[in-house]
């Protein structure tokens, strides 16, 4: 049985990987502040023997009790709207709790594991499209959506110097558009977004006319990739993703079939002018290394995304 931290635990992704890990055996405290993480997502898991949750901000020292085997780095705002209102947030989590955290693995002799993501590739030329992961990216490095983009950068150099120069065992995962329950109704992602205005009856909202791509990975599926590189002897960066590309134009339409929503689509400016224009990983290295690749289809992993965006804005006040 293997002891395990994990900060941003209480996240969306942060909490199927909890579930996972405690499934499978495994001691797993979570260090959250919950700055955009939610108490509730890890509510069906207090008194279980093995998980435990401290309340804290992942740049403090986390009062622990014994030793550790792996420091799983989950924690940082991941959405464009927690860009635009939580900027020195995700700053702070690429910079200051990536360092402490990386002090404390090699404290404890354990293995770290970065959650990176496709964002550090930036805005794709066709020859780099899909993403490789020796694709070193076109990123704006003073955009407003540059804090997200950029911490993450900072993070991945960093780790690679602790394995480098310390000999610290490292793994990054980059990670692309990933979708489920227990996302945030208001988290500002493209596939919360729709499902929500279309279960309000609202028109869909197809920023920059809907023909930008994204490549959509159910969380299962993700949480799944990102344990078998922990536990892998892999220490590059690995893309984990759905390689089955879409326009944002055919999401919401899977979206409407989905919900049975007779709402109509209606076309806005990006609100971001550095928005990647086509995202979509290359997951050769994924396939060949950690034999995963996803299995739910779009449609299957909406219908259970959707049963828990509904029972969401059900609950709340009108």
């Amino acid at each position: 049985m293997s002891r395990i931290l994990m900060s941003g635990g209480a996240g969306f992704l942060g909490s199927y990987l909890t579930d996972l890990l405690l499934d499978t055996g495994h001691e797993v405290t979570v260090l959250d502040n919950l700055c955009t993480g939610q108490r509730e997502n890890l509510a069906h898991l207090d008194g279980r023997k093995g998980f435990t949750f401290i309340e804290q901000d992942a740049c403090d020292p986390p009062p622990l009790d014994g030793p550790l085997d792996y420091v799983m780095h989950m924690a940082s705002p991941a959405s464009p709207r927690d860009f635009l209102q939580k900027p020195f947030e995700c700053l702070r989590a690429g910079s200051f709790a990536t360092h402490n955290l990386l002090e404390l693995a090699e404290q404890h002799s354990a293995r770290f594991l970065l959650a990176s993501t496709s964002e550090i590739y930036g805005d794709p030329v066709p020859e780099h499209h899909p993403q490789k992961e020796g694709y070193w990216g076109n990123v704006n490095p003073i955009g407003r959506r540059s804090v997200y983009d950029e911490a993450k950068r900072y993070a991945e150099i960093v780790t690679m110097t602790y394995q480098r120069e310390r000999n610290l065992e490292t793994r990054i995962v980059r990670i692309f558009n990933t979708y489920g329950p227990r996302m945030r109704p208001d988290d500002g992602r493209v596939v919360t977004n729709l499902v929500c205005q279309a279960l309000r009856g609202e028109p869909l909202t197809l920023y920059g006319g809907g023909q930008q791509t994204r490549s959509f990975c159910y969380v299962s599926d993700l949480a799944d990739g990102i344990v078998r590189l922990l536990f892998s002897d892999e220490p590059k960066p690995v893309n984990i993703g759905n390689p089955y590309e879409r326009t944002i134009r055919e999401l919401a339409e899977t979206i409407l079939k989905v919900t049975g929503s007779s709402s109509e689509l209606i076309t806005k400016p990006l609100p971001f002018e550095e928005d990647p224009r086509q995202r979509c990983p290359d997951i050769t290295k994924a396939r060949t290394v950690l034999g995963w690749e996803p299995k739910v289809s779009l449609e299957d992993g909406l219908i259970e995304t959707v049963k828990h965006l509904r029972a969401k804005l059900e609950r709340q006040p009108v």
